[in-house]
């Protein structure tokens, strides 16, 4: 058994090993698939922290896994076995008004940012889910409400402060390590640990024009073909998700619709009167429920708090499309009555706008080009339904795969499609390789959707 003390003496942070109280919460993560136990978790309270778990578990030989937020589809959050180097705790914010710009710790979550920024009318792009980590959203890209008309995360990201794999604490920017700056925006978390991230933020009032319209499924296939005309038209202020879901039996609902299809249109305008706008999705047919109308920006970025609690089980399939064509509507209209899981859902994810307009070689994150992005977001309670809800998300996304480019988001890629790593990254892959040799040439961040060096 290898003797930790040395690690604990040098930490300023605690150590906590499998007869600690706290080991069990510490490794605990969203996705309740994964339940994996590492030897040991270094809680770090700064920069000098993580460097000094990064050279312990280098020099000793122990595999290197890294939690901050710890919501993840893939469970590449915690290894079985090896050192957990646990960022919750790094958690702060700082608001630089006249500057325009937040830096934030790796631990900071979406809902905590948006707090502290729209405290002054600002935001930066983040997820729709508050509980999601600032670090893991954004070093995969980042696309949420504010993605079409300022750009993805990595787009908003200005510098970060990383601890390599070496121990060193440097700088990644445009100006300095420019080539690490690169990699790290899409493909992070195979280069190092970010402890720090400034962003650029921008102005956005505190209501905005949020909510859902949801109609009876029997008619989706309309619907969607008038919501891809329409998106095609949409300014970049609008974004649009149209969900797809069955009707949970709650009383929100009547219970005729309970076990019942639905196309669920989630939308955010940053005007909170362009209720002209949005007006077309309201006129498709008779509404089940139209909530949509002004709300703090706040409340809208927790809409989806609800629908995916801590502790279920989790399983994500994906794509990118060009665009939505006929074939990709018609794949939807069959699979989606089919859909097993008491919290899945499906969506598309439409891009354009800001993000189409940054060169996709710019970043590392690929995929600029594609218009749309679908998600096939499985959930369920019981293990016992795993083969069922699993094989019904993997054959609804093999009769979409003739449709989509091949590209995916990296961070909805499943536990189960490490082949798929070098398609989320495209034409950018083969210069992720050769930089991967050059910072990470032993692969010790590698509990993560795998880059591995050359040879």
């Amino acid at each position: 058994m290898m003797n930790f003390d040395d690690l604990a003496s040098a930490l300023k942070g605690p150590l906590r090993g499998p007869g600690d109280d706290s080991f069990d919460d510490a490794r605990r993560v969203w996705n309740a698939r994964f339940d994996r136990r590492p030897d040991i978790i270094a809680r770090c309270t700064d920069a000098a922290d993580v460097a000094t778990a990064v050279d312990f578990a280098r020099d000793h030989g122990l595999r290197l896994s890294v939690k901050s937020g710890g919501h993840s589809y893939a469970g590449t959050t915690i290894a079985d076995g090896g050192l957990l180097i646990d960022l919750s705790g790094m958690n702060s914010v700082h608001v630089d008004i006249d500057a325009g710009t937040a830096t934030v710790g790796p631990g900071v979550t979406i809902g905590e940012l948006d707090a502290a920024t729209q405290a002054h009318g600002l935001a930066t792009t983040g997820a729709t889910v508050s509980s999601v980590g600032i670090a893991g959203f954004t070093l995969g890209g980042g696309s949420g409400y504010l993605a079409r008309a300022f750009g993805l995360a990595v787009d908003r990201l200005l510098s970060a402060e990383i601890v390599t794999s070496d121990g060193q604490r440097i700088r990644a920017a445009e100006d300095e390590n420019g080539d690490l700056f690169w990699a790290i925006r899409g493909a992070g978390a195979n280069f190092g640990i970010a402890t720090s991230l400034e962003f650029r933020l921008d102005r956005v009032g505190s209501d905005v024009l949020a909510g859902q319209i949801i109609y009876p499924f029997r008619d989706a296939g309309r619907m969607l073909r008038f919501f891809r005309d329409f998106m095609g038209e949409a300014p970049d202020e609008l974004q649009v998700y149209p969900f797809m879901f069955k009707i949970p039996p709650i009383e929100a609902f009547p219970e005729p619709l309970h076990g019942k299809p639905v196309l669920d249109f989630v939308l955010c305008h940053l005007d909170a009167g362009a209720n002209d706008v949005v007006q077309p999705l309201r006129e498709l047919g008779e509404p089940i429920l139209d909530s949509v109308g002004p709300m703090p920006y706040t409340v809208a970025q927790t809409g989806f708090d609800a629908n995916l609690p801590s502790g279920r089980r989790y399983y994500s399939k994906a794509h990118d499309f060009a665009a939505i064509g006929d074939g990709v509507i018609d794949s939807v209209v069959e699979w989606v009555p089919q859909m097993q899981g008491t919290l899945s859902a499906t969506y598309f994810d439409p891009s354009g706008g800001a993000i189409a307009r940054v060169d996709p070689q710019a970043t590392a994150f690929a995929g600029r080009q594609a218009l749309y992005g679908l998600h096939i977001l499985a959930g369920w309670m019981d293990a016992s339904e795993d083969d069922t809800v699993m094989g019904w998300a993997r054959a609804f996304h093999e009769a979409l795969a003739p449709h989509a480019t091949g590209g995916v988001y990296v961070n909805l890629l499943a536990d189960d499609e490490p082949d798929r790593v070098p398609s989320a990254y495209g034409e950018n892959h083969a210069r992720l390789v050769e930089l991967k040799g050059r910072w990470d040439p032993q692969n010790l961040f590698s509990a993560n959707h795998n880059i591995a060096p050359p040879g």
